[in-house]
This record gives structure tokens, C-alpha cells and sequence, in this order.
């Protein structure tokens, strides 16, 4: 198990980020984290724009499951029903459990296996911990919660070596 703060890969959404490339990688898994990655704090239900992408990712062989430390797990089981995905919500990310109980689930093994989020030390240092691809976004909000400043602020030299890949 690596220890790297370093994302593989950095996007401005996940909207950039293309099923048929992961599929041409070997990925057939992504997880995703859900708060500030795949939704803004607090909202409810996916927007159509993630729903398409979701289908996209599909199309391409590649299958989405929510993996969140989320602490409203009924949120985040609400949002995986709607968006019609297997989800594991309390996951401890960025210890590797929850991303090994999610492989399992879907049967793949950490070479098939990418990680989708938005922060250093939980998503990116857990992927990387677990062995799988690991793809950074760009926050959706930072607005609301003085202490993410703070914590984005202090990872964003990763983002940048990151931005490099």
C-alpha cells in the first residue's frame, strides 16, 4: 500500500472525466465520492447532468458505486437509489476497508478499480492506500464551512502536482 498525496490524474469536474479512457486503462469500477464531487453539500437528489454522465460511464463498461464518509448515511443511500447505483456509505475513507468491501461487492481487484473525489486526505490518500487510480476534482463549493478553506487551501500543492500528470 502506497502512501501519496498525489492524485494520478486532476480534473475541473467529473464531467471531464471519460468512461471509454478509463475503460482503455483497465478500470470497469469507479467509485465516487459524493459531497462536493458528485453534488453540492446537502442536495438531495442527482442533477440530469450526472444521470447522462452516469450512462456514459456505462456505455463505456464502466460501472459507478458511491463510496462516502458521508455522516447523513440516508442521504447518501437516497442519492445511490436515485441514481441507481450500489453505494457503502460510512466507508472511514481514507482507510482502505471501505475500498476493498467495494471491490468485493462488484468483484473487481484494485487494478480495475479508479477513485473518483474531491480531497487530498481522504479520497485520494484512500485510493492510494488501496491500490486503485486516483482521479481528483475540483470542489463543487467551498462556501459554507470556514474549515474547508483551510483544508483546501493546504492541499492544494497536491492539486498542482497532480494538475501535472
Amino acid at each position: 500500500m502506497a502512501f501519496s498525496l498525489i492524485p494520478d490524474r486532476v480534473y475541473s469536474s467529473i464531467f471531464e472525466i471519460d468512461g471509454t479512457e478509463l475503460s482503455r486503462r483497465g478500470v470497469s469500477l469507479l467509485l465516487a465520492d459524493l459531497d462536493n464531487t458528485l453534488a453540492k453539500y446537502g442536495q438531495p437528489d442527482p442533477e440530469p447532468a450526472v444521470q447522462q454522465w452516469k450512462c456514459g460511464l456505462a456505455e463505456a463498461g464502466v460501472e459507478l458505486f458511491l463510496l462516502s464518509n458521508s455522516r447523513k448515511p440516508a442521504r447518501a443511500g437516497h442519492y445511490a437509489r436515485c441514481l441507481e447505483v450500489p453505494y457503502l456509505g460510512h466507508a472511514g475513507k481514507p482507510r482502505t476497508e471501505g475500498f476493498f468491501r467495494a471491490m468485493e461487492q462488484m468483484g473487481r481487484t484494485p487494478a480495475q478499480t479508479a477513485m473518483v473525489g474531491d480531497q487530498i486526505f481522504t479520497d485520494i490518500l484512500g485510493a492510494k492506500r488501496a491500490g486503485v487510480l486516483a482521479l481528483m476534482v475540483e470542489p463543487m463549493e467551498l462556501r459554507g464551512n470556514p474549515g474547508r478553506y483551510l483544508r483546501y487551501a493546504v492541499e492544494e500543492p497536491f492539486r498542482a502536482l497532480g494538475r501535472r500528470r
